[in-house]
């Protein structure tokens, strides 16, 4: 099977995704979205397909000759790009976050749901050996009962993105805590398969049109079971490349990810896991990429599926609504559910 793609997005990482794509044997590009002019030109100079301003041309053109799409565009914009490929009963690949309204993020997952389409997030921790490797510690229950989780996150972002979409509330939603502070929160949850309950917290937009710090306190449901939980995600760091980290209690022990170290404690013993494997964004961004287009084919369960978008886009919203009221925010209470 050939698996037929329509690329939403043409920028950085969307050319990246490009290139990944091309290289599967497996995969065809139909066709590229941009509202770049530039962007357009070195997408048809690139793979030798046209390429688009509009979703709306995209469709038009070519909705009989797709399977799926890959969305890489603003994150206020991946609902409407999304709807409108499943409308088309397209798959669709959306890069994080899946959007920035709990009620969009609903509705994509019920359309592709209603549709038996694969809807899948961006979320590359997943495909990480190191966070996979802290999943299974905590859900071997080597530490007992996970009860507490703290994880944080510092990167220079603001200074490398101001006066980009990223940092247009218009286009990104928010700031460092929409952009790669959803990949903390999406490990977080991802590693003790739970869910938000509750948020509050402080953020700080140190002079800037978006948050750039942010210190979160939260409840987690993990089947049942109350996880208490704080996040803080720095938007001022000293480096480009995040420095982040997720330490977990547990009734037996806890369990520790920072540097690319992972420890583990019990009463009886202090030991560092080794993890084999490679953790380079390149690979990581193949890796989710393969599992995309295997999913369509029918060979491989989608690993970060719309649901996990869905989770994580609950806790944010409920993180800057209750920042903006200064008090706790249920995600219950959001849901109407």
């Amino acid at each position: 099977m050939t698996v037929r793609i329509g690329a939403i997005g043409l920028g950085g990482l969307g050319r990246r995704e490009c290139r990944q794509y091309a290289g599967f044997d497996d995969v065809e590009l139909v066709a590229g979205v941009d509202v770049a002019a530039e962007a357009r030109t070195t997408f048809e100079d690139s793979f030798d397909r046209p390429a688009y301003e509009s979703v709306g041309e995209l469709l038009a053109g070519h909705a009989d000759e797709l399977d799926a799409v890959s969305v890489c565009t603003p994150h206020t914009l991946h609902h409407d790009h999304a709807m409108a490929a499943l409308e088309r009963d397209l798959h669709a690949f959306v890069e994080k976050p899946l959007t920035t309204e709990l009620a969009t993020a609903r509705e994509l997952v019920e359309t592709a749901a209603d549709r038996d389409r694969v809807l899948q997030v961006g979320f590359q921790r997943h495909f990480d050996p190191l966070f996979a490797e802290l999943r299974r510690i905590v859900q071997s229950g080597t530490i007992g009962t996970p009860h507490t989780v703290n994880a944080y996150l510092g990167q220079r972002w603001i200074a490398e993105h101001e006066g980009t979409w990223r940092t247009t509330p218009s286009l990104s939603g928010g700031g460092q805590l929409f952009d790669s502070g959803t990949h903390l929160v999406d490990a977080t949850l991802w590693v003790l398969d739970a869910e938000p309950t509750a948020v509050t917290g402080v953020v700080d937009d140190r002079g800037h049109d978006v948050d750039v710090n942010s210190a979160l306190a939260a409840t987690l449901d993990a089947d049942g079971r109350r996880v208490t939980a704080s996040v803080c995600v720095s938007g001022d760091g000293t480096d480009i490349v995040p420095d982040d980290g997720i330490s977990i209690w547990g009734t037996e022990g806890h369990v520790s990810l920072a540097g690319g170290d992972l420890t583990v404690t019990t009463p009886d013993s202090t030991r560092e896991v080794h993890v084999d494997g490679d953790r380079d964004f390149e690979t990581l961004t193949e890796r989710k990429l393969r599992n995309f287009v295997d999913a369509v084919e029918g060979t491989a369960d989608s690993v970060v599926t719309g649901e996990y978008g869905l989770a994580v886009t609950a806790f944010l919203e409920a993180a800057y609504e209750a920042t903006q009221r200064g008090e706790t925010v249920h995600v219950e209470d959001l849901t109407g559910r």
